[in-house]
């Protein structure tokens, strides 16, 4: 009889012994979602901006497409598309959408298309900590002219 009752006392102490090893279990896998729930935030922003810098990109080669000058001659309409005037619609059609994009490059390469670069700096909204400076983005969009 007394060995049983010591068996049950000693089974109530070691019992008590694993109080709180499910907290720190728990706790531990609160810390982890959390992590994981900041860097989805992060890669989130970081590729909806990048989809906006796209969307900048194809808007500025469609007005650098609208560049051209109309020559008519014998055999008709010729629309003439030249660097410069792409790069004064891309910029102008930069000036008004703002965010911040830079205008890296603008160019014609074969007179009837217009290439645009273009360029922002990406700063991640929760874990600023890992990329204080930003990140760099950048975007290429080709577009050509309706008139050939």
């Amino acid at each position: 009889m007394i060995r049983a009752a010591t068996t049950r006392l000693r089974a109530r102490r070691n019992a008590g012994d694993d109080d709180g090893s499910v907290l720190l279990l728990t706790l531990g896998y609160a810390m982890l979602a959390l992590a994981v729930i900041l860097v989805c935030v992060d890669a989130t922003s970081l590729y909806l901006a990048q989809k906006e810098l796209d969307a900048v990109a194809d808007a500025a080669a469609l007005a650098g497409a609208d560049g051209f000058h109309l020559r008519v001659d014998a055999t008709g309409p010729h629309a003439e598309l030249t660097s410069a005037g792409v790069r004064h619609e891309a910029s102008a059609l930069l000036a008004e959408a703002g965010r911040g994009v830079r205008l890296v490059g603008a160019e014609s390469p074969d007179g009837a298309a217009s290439r645009v670069t273009v360029a922002s700096t990406w700063h991640p909204p929760v874990l600023t900590v890992f990329v204080p400076q930003g990140w760099e983005l950048g975007a290429t969009a080709t577009s050509r002219t309706a008139f050939r």
